[in-house]
C-alpha cells in the first residue's frame, strides 16, 4: 500500500507530508481546496508527463516522492531487474519525480529511472479512476484480462500466449519467404562465384604473417647473402678471429708470467668461442638463403590472392571468411527455397493446431465465467442505483487468433429499460461509467491484485442514497485493498478508515493547501459542512449517524 506521500511546491502546496494507513482513506474539502495536487501528484508518480507549470511561483523546482509498502516483491522486483534500478530495500519501493525549470528526473529507491519504467510499475501499484480516467475499463483488451481473472484462466491464457508467439515467430519467417520474390540467374550466379572463389583460396588467418616475413626475405634473399658473407668474411680467416689467436697467445704467456692476471683474462675464451659459433652461423644462413624466382613468384601470388579477396570483401581476412558465410546461407536460401518452405509450411500448421489447442481451453473458462460474471456485476449495479439496467459480456469470435486468445469481449450496458445494450465507450455520461467501473471492480475484488485503488469524484452527479451504496462498496473494496476516495459526499466520508480534509489557507499574502487528518468532533463539523443542512443540533444529528458513533 501507500504509505507515504511527500509533495513540495507543486501547485498550491508548499510542503506536505501525508502517512496513510490501510482500508478507506476519505480526502474531502470545498472546491477549489486543492483536493486535485493530491491526484495530479499520484499521477507524476505514475509517469505522467509534467510541465514547469506546476512549479509553484517563486520557486525553481517541485518534487514527489512516494513509498509503497510491498507485501511481495512478483512483478515489481522483475520490472526493477529489467531496468537495471536498485532493488528494494525490505518490502520499501520509493517513487521521487523533481520537476524543474530547465529539466525533470525521476528515481527509483534512488536510482534514476526512465518515465517509462514509472508508468510500467505504475499498472501494478495504481488503479486511479476519476470522471475521465476510464480507459483501463473502457479498453476491450482490458476487459478480457478481467473476465480472464474472474474465470481463473491465467494459467491458460499463459499457456495459449506461449503458444501464440511460437507460431507467429514461424508464420512470421514463413511470410517473408513467401513475399520475397525468386533470385534472378544473375544473383545466383555472383553468389556462387563469391563462394567458390573464396573457399578455394583455403584462407589461414594465421598464414598471412608467415607470408608477408617469407616474401621479404625470399625478395632480399641476394642482398642478405651479400652481408652475411662479409659478415662472415671479417670473423674469419685475416678477420677477427685470426686476431684473436694471436691475442690467446699473448695471453698464455701473460699468465706464466703473473697467475694473478687470469680473472682478468677469464671471459677470452668465451668471447674466441661464441665468434666461432656466429661465423658458423653466418654460414649457415648465407647457405640457406634461396633466390629462386619460382618461390617467390609463388609467394607474390599468395599475398597478392588474399589482398584482392580483402578489397572486394572485407579490410581483414576474418571479415572475408563472415562475408563467406553469409553468402553461403544465401546462397543455400535460394537454391533450397521450396524445401525450406515446405519445412516452415508444415511447422505453421503444427504450430498454429496447438495455438488453436490453448485457445479452446481458455475460450471454455471464458465463456463459461463470462454469464457469471455478468450476473454478478449486474448485481453490484443494482445496489448503486440502475434497478433496472442490464449488464452483459459479449464475446466475439475471431476470423484469426490474436495474442489475447480465439475472441474478444465487449462489455455492454444498458442503464435505460426498453433501450439495446451499447458498449461502456458509447456511454457518455461519466458518471454512469464511473458507478459501472465500480460494480467491475467490486465484482473483482478478490482477483484484482493492483494494491492501491484511488476514486476522484466517481460520485460526482449521484443522488444521497445512491453516494450512501457508493460509499459502502468502496468499503468493502478496502477490505482487500487500500482505497483513497477524494469526494463530495458526507455518506461516502463517513465510512472512511481515515479522514483527511484539504483546506485553502492565506498566510504572508499567499494562497496555500494545507491536509490535515481529522477525526471526533472535526470530523462531525466536516460532515456538517458537507450536509449543508446548517449548524444546528440537528445537521449534527445526522452527521453522527452516517458516522454511527457518538463524540
Amino acid at each position: 500500500m501507500l504509505t507515504l506521500l511527500k509533495i513540495s511546491n507543486l501547485a498550491l502546496v508548499d510542503k506536505l507530508t501525508w502517512h496513510l494507513g490501510e482500508g478507506l482513506v476519505s480526502i474531502t474539502g470545498e472546491t477549489g481546496a486543492g483536493k486535485s495536487v493530491i491526484v495530479g501528484a499520484l499521477k507524476l508518480i505514475l509517469g505522467e508527463r509534467a510541465d514547469k507549470t506546476l512549479i509553484r511561483t517563486g520557486e525553481t523546482s517541485c518534487s514527489v516522492e512516494a513509498v509503497f509498502e510491498l507485501s511481495e516483491g512478483g512483478e515489481v522486483h522483475k520490472i526493477l531487474e529489467r531496468a537495471g534500478v536498485e532493488p528494494c530495500e525490505g518490502t520499501q519501493l520509493i517513487i521521487k519525480r523533481v520537476i524543474g525549470v530547465s529539466s525533470n528526473r525521476q528515481f527509483i529507491n534512488n536510482s534514476p529511472a526512465t518515465l517509462s519504467v514509472l508508468k510500467e510499475l505504475g499498472t501494478h501499484l495504481v488503479d486511479l479512476h476519476g470522471p475521465h480516467d476510464h480507459q483501463s475499463l473502457l479498453s476491450n483488451e482490458r476487459q478480457l484480462g478481467m473476465l480472464d481473472a474472474y474465470a481463473g484462466a491465467q494459467s491458460q491464457r499463459r499457456s495459449y500466449q506461449k503458444r501464440f508467439r511460437e507460431w507467429k515467430a514461424i508464420h512470421d519467417e514463413l511470410e517473408v519467404l513467401q513475399r520475397s520474390e525468386q533470385a534472378n540467374q544473375q544473383e545466383l550466379d555472383l553468389l556462387r562465384f563469391q563462394v567458390e572463389e573464396i573457399s578455394s583460396a583455403e584462407i589461414k588467418i594465421e598464414e598471412e604473417t608467415e607470408l608477408e616475413e617469407r616474401y621479404t626475405r625470399v625478395s632480399n634473399a641476394s642482398r642478405l647473402q651479400e652481408i652475411s658473407s662479409q659478415m662472415a668474411a671479417h670473423l674469419g680467416e685475416a678477420g677477427v678471429l685470426d686476431q684473436l689467436g694471436e691475442v690467446q697467445r699473448l695471453a698464455r704467456e701473460l699468465e706464466q708470467c703473473d697467475s694473478s692476471i687470469s680473472p682478468t683474462l677469464s671471459g677470452l675464451e668465451t668471447a674466441v668461442v661464441e665468434l666461432q659459433e656466429l661465423e658458423r652461423g653466418l654460414l649457415d644462413y648465407t647457405e640457406s638463403l634461396d633466390s629462386d624466382p619460382s618461390e617467390l613468384q609463388i609467394l607474390e601470388e599468395r599475398i597478392h590472392s588474399y589482398e584482392s579477396l580483402k578489397r572486394k570483401y572485407g579490410p581483414s581476412l576474418s571479415e572475408v571468411l563472415e562475408h563467406l558465410g553469409t553468402a553461403q546461407k544465401r546462397l543455400d536460401s535460394i537454391e533450397n527455397r521450396d524445401e525450406t518452405l515446405a519445412a516452415l509450411q508444415q511447422q505453421a500448421t503444427e504450430a498454429l493446431a496447438h495455438v488453436e489447442k490453448a485457445g479452446a481451453e481458455l475460450s471454455k473458462k471464458r465463456l463459461k465465467a463470462a454469464p457469471l460474471l455478468a450476473k454478478e456485476i449486474s448485481t453490484h449495479l443494482k445496489d448503486l442505483g440502475f434497478r433496472q439496467a442490464e449488464f452483459t459480456l459479449q464475446t466475439v469470435e475471431q476470423a484469426d487468433p490474436s495474442h489475447h486468445g480465439l475472441e474478444g469481449v465487449d462489455f455492454q450496458f444498458g442503464p435505460n429499460p426498453g433501450e439495446p445494450l451499447k458498449p461502456l465507450k458509447q456511454i457518455a455520461s461519466s458518471g454512469e461509467v464511473s458507478r459501472v467501473m465500480l460494480a467491475v471492480k467490486s465484482a473483482l475484488a478478490q482477483q484484482d491484485v493492483t494494491p492501491l485503488m484511488v476514486f476522484d469524484e466517481i460520485d460526482a452527479n449521484v443522488g444521497g442514497e445512491i453516494a450512501r451504496a457508493v460509499g459502502e462498496k468502496m468499503a468493502r473494496l478496502a477490505t482487500s485493498h487500500q482505497v483513497v476516495s477524494i469526494t463530495h459526499f458526507p455518506q461516502v466520508a463517513a465510512v472512511a478508515n481515515q479522514h483527511f480534509l484539504v483546506e485553502k489557507i492565506v498566510e504572508d499574502g499567499r494562497s496555500i493547501s494545507r491536509l490535515t487528518a481529522i477525526d471526533g468532533a472535526l470530523r462531525v463539523d466536516e460532515l456538517v459542512r458537507m450536509l449543508g443542512a446548517g449548524e444546528g443540533e440537528e445537521a449534527r444529528a445526522m452527521a453522527l449517524r452516517l458516522l454511527e458513533v457518538t463524540v
